[in-house]
């Protein structure tokens, strides 16, 4: 399985001759899509779901289908035959990838602020993108997808949060309200020079590919 890192919250996941792309936003390189058989979106931010790239990828490919929650769903009016609703606790396959399906609800990012549906993706057991939330995996993982930064964070709970999930390795993705130097910061704190999360920290730049084996 390789991941490639697409910008943001986005990744692109391919594995046994599937391309699956998860939360192409706002602030996401658009060539994310090219070839993809399936995107996933966490919930309705305009940084994870960008209505008219998705739809204009749907036009662009006919094969091309969706899976997400209901708030995302709703939202896709003209194409619902090729957007499957899914949520907590329910699984489904994409080719040779196996998908399960962890979490209801985006973080808090204040009391008075309506939360939103968030759905995470377990990809094989082994790849985890929690979208914006600190939902656990449903048992260790190798990788996670490791929100660095939002409005809803801050360092200590990024930290607490890969010392509870225990990947072998996180990921950091989230990134875009960071300066660079803001970015250094937190990497470092969650990395070997800070108080220790528990996880190797492997930082991929945009359009840059990791292998998980």
């Amino acid at each position: 399985m390789r991941i490639t890192k697409f910008g943001h919250a986005c990744v692109r996941i391919e594995h046994a001759g599937t391309t699956v792309v998860v939360d192409p936003g706002a602030f996401s390189d658009p060539s994310a899509f090219a070839g993809a058989d399936a995107v996933l979106i966490t919930h309705e931010h305009f940084d994870h779901f960008e209505e008219s790239r998705l739809r204009a990828a749907l036009d662009a490919d006919p094969a091309l289908r969706v899976w997400t929650n209901t708030a995302v769903a709703a939202q896709l009016e003209g194409v619902a035959r090729r957007v499957t609703v899914v949520g907590e606790g329910d699984a489904f396959e994409l080719g040779a990838i196996g998908v399960s399906v962890h979490g209801e609800w985006h973080a808090e990012i204040h009391p008075d602020i309506p939360r939103v549906r968030n759905t995470g993706f377990l990809f094989d057991g082994r790849l985890f993108h929690p979208g914006d939330s600190f939902t656990l995996p449903p048992h260790t993982v190798d990788t996670l997808l490791l929100p660095i930064a939002a409005p809803w964070t801050k360092a200590a709970e990024v930290v607490d949060y890969v010392r509870e999930a225990g990947p072998r390795r996180a990921v950091p993705v989230h990134e875009a309200v960071l300066s660079p130097l803001g970015f250094a910061v937190q990497t470092r704190l969650v990395g070997p020079e800070g108080p220790g999360a528990g996880a190797e920290l492997t930082v991929l730049g945009e359009g840059e590919s990791l292998e998980l084996g």
